[in-house]
């Protein structure tokens, strides 16, 4: 009864250390977003005193009206919509039937295609070669230039392919003694036990999506095909380098518009992030070492 009593006291200790331990880690997580959300809205007295911690001083929207009045900053939020689905759906296509084959404990050349891929992880034709097949392809200025020439990650592939291998493989050979066709079991018995590590790849690929600006600024002229981070990079890089008159007129805007810049960037993905977290960590874990 004893042993039961302090192990019992154990497992509370335990538990309060954990609890205390965890606080410590979301406060510490919190923090910087707390941080740069309240110097979004604060002004510039305060911002360029340095004391602006987790709570606004001087409430401040200023910045937030001058970007939203502008029709431009709206199309390029719309672009940006745009190309993280339709990027998002290719990059998932093309990692999907890419992988799927590489866990195929028979496929022919698997270690030659594999070395292949893991080459692309260290070396590149770098961005000029880069630009010349784009360009050459008549993809620049489209919706092409931003969603093909990254259409797979190789980190991303890698982790898929170690995710399917991890299925047994006894499931899909009894689907194909039974006559079931490679793309039926893909679609059929490999997707469906694979949410897991699909929901990871969409949150991976969104993210990058979302955030990608430098293809943009490589492959589009027209203004009006921006995504929304750039258009928000060249307001940043217009109001740092402004001078005179020019700063005066910007005023508040020039001072925390970086800050801006991050919430209205990063909230989408935070508003989405909390329905598929729950497959990340099992993606993640499954998908990372093979069991």
């Amino acid at each position: 009864m004893s042993a039961i009593s302090t192990k019992s006291r154990g497992y509370k200790v335990f538990r309060i250390v954990n609890v205390c331990i965890m606080l410590v880690v979301i406060a510490v997580t919190l923090f910087p977003v707390l941080n740069i959300l309240a110097k979004s809205f604060s002004d510039i007295k305060n911002l360029t005193k340095n004391t602006v911690t987790i709570w606004p001083k001087g409430f401040n929207i200023d910045t937030y009206k001058t970007i939203m009045k502008d029709m431009m900053f709206w199309s390029n939020y719309r672009n940006t919509i745009i190309y993280t689905v339709v990027g998002t759906l290719v990059n998932l296509f093309m990692t999907t039937i890419f992988a799927y084959p590489l866990s195929v404990p028979r496929l022919k050349g698997k270690k030659f295609l594999m070395a292949f891929v893991v080459f692309t992880m260290f070396f590149n034709g770098g961005i000029i070669p880069n630009y010349m097949i784009v360009n050459g392809l008549g993809m620049r200025n489209t919706i092409f230039a931003i969603v093909i020439p990254g259409a797979i990650n190789t980190f991303n592939l890698i982790v898929m392919r170690t995710f399917f291998e991890g299925i047994p493989q006894e499931i899909t050979e009894a689907a194909s003694i039974d006559g079931m066709s490679t793309f039926g079991i893909l679609t059929r018995i490999v997707l469906p036990l694979s949410k897991p590590i699909i929901a990871t790849m969409l949150l991976f690929y969104a993210v990058g999506m979302w955030n990608s600006w430098f293809p943009a600024f490589l492959y589009l002229d027209n203004s009006n095909m921006y995504p929304v981070t750039l258009y928000l990079r060249n307001l940043i890089a217009g109001a740092l380098s402004a001078t005179g008159a020019d700063a005066d007129s910007l005023g508040t805007v020039s001072i925390n518009i970086r800050y801006v810049t991050i919430v209205l960037t990063s909230l989408p993905i935070l508003c989405v992030y909390p329905f598929i977290q729950k497959y990340f960590v099992q993606g993640m874990t499954l998908g990372s070492v093979k069991g």
